[in-house]
Formats: structure tokens, sequence, C-alpha cells
């Protein structure tokens, strides 16, 4: 099983450097022009040019996501993974609700580590 994110820092390195102390294989999708700005556990960095919507090609190879904290890029993932029938895990990140009553779409977890074997029970 590979990691699929964003490639940058912060929660993707993280979630990079914990997939790799597993043994993990990583593939960060970039949104700029340059392989060098992949964070140093990303062992296969896709260079689009495309910002912030590579977001659509993150969500496309996964087979569930994992939604942590985040802004609104997470935000538009969750959308497009929902959208595309893709299960979310989320771990303090965005609720979602539709006519003022909330919607349960987002799989909660309260730490990382149930998290990933939320994220993994789910994938397809």
């Amino acid at each position: 099983m590979a990691l699929v994110c964003g490639g940058l820092g912060g929660v993707m390195e993280a979630a990079c450097r914990g997939a790799k102390s597993e043994g993990g294989l990583t593939i960060g999708i970039l949104p700029g022009f340059n392989r060098h700005e992949a964070n140093p556990y990303v062992d296969i960095p896709v260079v689009t040019g495309l910002g912030e919507a590579r977001n659509v090609i993150v969500v496309r190879t996964a087979q569930a996501v994992i939604a942590v904290n985040g802004g609104y890029g997470t935000l538009s993932e969750i959308a497009y993974a929902l959208k595309l029938g893709i299960p979310v895990v989320g771990l303090g990140t965005w609720q979602l609700a539709k006519g003022g009553q909330r919607v349960s779409a987002i799989v909660e977890a309260a730490t990382p580590a149930e998290a990933v074997e939320k994220a993994l029970a789910l994938a397809k």
C-alpha cells in the first residue's frame, strides 16, 4: 500500500514520515513545477504545475482519504472524495452540514493510528 499526498510540508510531511517509518511507499502530487519542493520523505514526486487543482488527482488516486485539520484545500479534497464515493476519515477536520443538519459522511477518528486503521479498513 502507498501513501499519496500533496507532497509538501506540515501534515503531509508528517504523514510521509510515518508511512516511511513503517516501510511504506510515498507519492507526492506537487502543486508546482519543481520536484525539489517535495518533502524529504517523498519517494516519488509527481510534478503537476496545477496548484490546488492537483487535489482532484490526489483524491482520484486514493482508495480512502484521511483529512487532518486543514483549510479550504482539505475541504475541497473531502468534497471530491465524497462525490466520487471514496471514504473519508477525519482527524480534527471539517464537519459537514446540509440544510442546517449535520451530515455524518466523514468517519471520525481520535488519533492518527485510529485514522490509518479506519482508512485501511474502508479502502476498496
